[in-house]
């Protein structure tokens, strides 16, 4: 009875959480007529606001600028990462403790603060309206840092130093050994990496004004915002959709592996 408890009020929170993007999905398959009350249910289904959406935005096109940027971000946090997190919880050097709080100094830092400094130094570069000021800002995250730093500590030293007997050099150790190893922690950092830079909107809305480099919640926006929509609730509902879609599908198969990264982490000092 204690445990028939227990998942019932999680079967209620869950239920909570769940509803409101249940409710959107369902309602983006109504037409504008029948989108009232809170029910899931309709015998009015139909696919035209999805048509109408396709239709007055360019929405595949800035779906794949979305998913290059954030797949060549993703890739590079994950290298990138893993090896600032391998160099701070198995190299020994001279500051290696004042890099990583630096590097946790950092995550303090609102992104507002840098965002004009940003965007003056990628205008500087003649990089606006280029994939390079959507990607090269985001290359390094000091989040995923922490968490690679956290998960590599625990790694038993005895593999580290049987493999550099072996001759093995020490990206050799982290790619072959240390990464083989990691998959929760490196799928946790892929995953938020990409859900992050999936949803980012206010960056590309500042460095990107060429229509066709648009990314998915930047077009999303301007739809919304823009008169596009013609106030129909359906179309907003159907875009929305269409921009949560990928990151929900992503989470759902990864979820296992962002929980056992959770909870492997622990990040302790």
């Amino acid at each position: 009875m204690k445990r028939l408890g227990t998942y019932s009020v999680l079967l209620v929170g869950a239920l909570i959480f769940a509803y409101p993007f249940l409710w959107m999905l369902a309602a983006s398959f109504k037409p504008e007529s029948a989108i009232n009350g809170l029910a899931l249910w309709s015998n009015e289904f139909t696919a035209t606001n999805y048509e109408k959406v396709l239709v007055k935005i360019p929405i595949l096109r800035a779906f794949l600028n979305s998913l290059i940027v954030s797949a060549c971000t993703t890739a590079s946090v994950v290298v990138f990462g893993s090896m600032v997190g391998y160099a701070l919880s198995r190299l020994t050097f001279i500051g290696r403790r004042t890099m990583y709080l630096v590097i946790l100094f950092t995550m303090m830092i609102p992104f507002q603060i840098v965002l004009i400094p940003q965007y003056i130094l990628m205008v500087k570069l003649g990089w606006t309206d280029t994939y390079l000021s959507l990607i090269a800002p985001t290359m390094l995250s000091a989040f995923g840092i922490v968490l690679f730093r956290q998960f590599f500590a625990e790694i038993p030293q005895a593999l580290i130093d049987a493999a550099r007997i072996d001759g093995c050099s020490e990206l050799a150790i982290l790619f072959r050994i240390i990464w083989p190893l990691s998959r929760p922690v490196l799928i946790t950092v892929a995953l938020l990496t990409f859900m992050t830079n999936w949803n980012e909107v206010l960056w590309p809305m500042m460095v990107v004004r060429d229509r066709s480099l648009m990314t998915m919640p930047q077009v999303v926006a301007l739809f919304s915002t823009g008169g596009e929509a013609e106030s129909q609730l359906g179309y907003l509902l159907a875009a929305a959709t269409l921009l949560a879609a990928p990151v929900v599908i992503a989470y759902a198969f990864f979820q296992r592996y962002f929980i056992e990264s959770m909870a492997s982490t622990g990040l302790k000092g």
